[in-house]
């Protein structure tokens, strides 16, 4: 039986990609979270754009980003790994150099670079997923996409602290900030570039195969709604406080800080105790935590001005870990279901699903959020029930497939 102490960190790094690919991460996830959060802020403050042609550029490089995305799937299927994640670091560079050197009030170039920084960072998740699944199977390759993410919180974490000082000294600390990023996002290229994973699957896939999303319908589609949480403790929660319960801001920014510690700190171990079960029962019971969180915050609002914020803060304990339990079943039940061959594309349209997810819910969230608390997390209750549901429901697929390494009981 898998337990939280068999975890040794040198089985984790060597399961995550080797030393070399740790640290690529975790300098990439450094260079992210020192441009990421201030990208609108970079636009409008050193380049004097507007708002709104800042946020439009933004918006597109996001889509860009997922309309490369089957190219990508592609590309991973014709056995490519480390080029991939080396890739998708290598066109943020091109992205941050397009920065450097674009002149005040040039929305154009701004685009274009907002539209490389999109196709990298849209790109990297399933090029991760994917060396993940190479060098690792069963609980060890949950454990080590769990670890991934811890990392990246934390780097994160870090390099908005890093960006929120350098705001400090004005235009030339943010001019200074991008070029770090991108040197960077050059240096965790090269680290993965020299690990050279290449994956070898039993079967080739043709560009006319199907990868397997018809079968994986209700796990994408329900994706989109499970996505949602994400974005939960980032717009719905300081919405509803500052707004609603006329809360100070104070209440928003401890809420993302305790996310942030929880998910650092519990990814992995909650990961490696849900490994002894079902992966699709694990994903449905995040859906159940999620939206059983959702009424918390109804029944929280509902207390008004006083109580309310410091019982919103405590239930969005609950909805982060119905958060960290749903990213760590999620991605590992894609690459159980996946054939080999077919992999790569499988992760690229669980990708879609999720950004298609994250754009789709800052949009839903504020338009809800006005009609009241029972708008808002009731209908998020109630449609994150439903997909847990219809996750659930649908346990028989994907037994059909075989991949790479024969599947346990707790894959499907």
């Amino acid at each position: 039986m898998t337990t939280i102490a068999s975890i040794r960190p040198s089985a984790l790094v060597r399961a995550s990609g080797g030393p070399r690919y740790a640290v690529a991460l975790a300098v990439d996830a450094l260079g992210t979270g020192l441009l990421r959060p201030f990208l609108l802020l970079y636009g409008v403050t050193v380049l004097k754009l507007s708002g709104p042609a800042t946020g439009i550029a933004m918006a597109a490089g996001v889509v860009a980003g997922l309309v490369c995305m089957p190219a990508v799937g592609r590309w991973l299927d014709r056995g490519a790994r480390s080029t991939v994640v080396a890739a998708s670091m290598l066109v943020r560079v091109l992205g941050v150099a397009l920065l450097l050197v674009t002149p005040a009030g040039h929305a154009v170039l701004f685009a274009a670079a907002a539209l490389f920084l999109g196709i990298g960072n849209q790109a990297w998740p399933a090029a991760h997923a994917a060396v993940v699944a190479t060098v690792a199977h069963g609980w060890e390759r949950d454990a080590a996409l769990a670890g991934g993410r811890a990392l990246r919180n934390a780097a994160l974490g870090a390099g908005a602290l890093l960006a929120t000082a350098c705001l400090a000294g004005g235009t030339t600390a943010l001019r200074a900030m991008a070029a770090a990023t991108g040197l960077a996002f050059f240096t965790a290229a090269a680290l993965a570039w020299s690990v050279r994973l290449h994956a070898h699957p039993a079967e080739k896939a043709e560009d006319g195969d199907e990868a397997p999303a018809p079968r994986m319908l209700t796990l994408l589609t329900a994706n989109v709604v499970y996505v949602f949480c994400l974005n939960v403790p980032e717009i719905a929660l300081p919405l509803i406080l500052v707004t609603q319960l006329h809360a100070s801001p104070v209440w928003p920014a401890a809420v993302f800080v305790a996310n942030t510690v929880l998910v650092v700190t519990l990814q992995v171990p909650v990961t490696v105790l849900m490994s002894r079960f079902h992966r699709r029962s694990v994903l449905a019971l995040s859906g159940v935590v999620l939206a059983a969180s959702y009424v918390g915050f109804l029944a929280a609002t509902s207390l008004g001005h006083g109580w309310g914020a410091p019982a919103v803060a405590a239930v969005s304990v609950v909805c982060t870990i119905g958060e960290i339990i749903y990213a760590g079943s999620v991605t590992p039940l894609v690459t159980a279901l996946a054939p080999a061959r077919l992999l790569g594309r499988a992760l690229a349209r669980l990708q879609l699903s999720t950004g298609f997810g994250l754009a789709v819910s800052p949009a839903a969230i504020t338009a809800l959020a006005p009609l009241g608390p029972a708008a808002l997390w009731g209908s998020l209750a109630a449609t994150t029930l439903l997909s847990a549901s219809a996750v659930a429901a649908d346990k028989d697929r994907g037994t059909r497939f075989s991949g790479r390494c024969s599947r346990t009981r707790a894959d499907l």
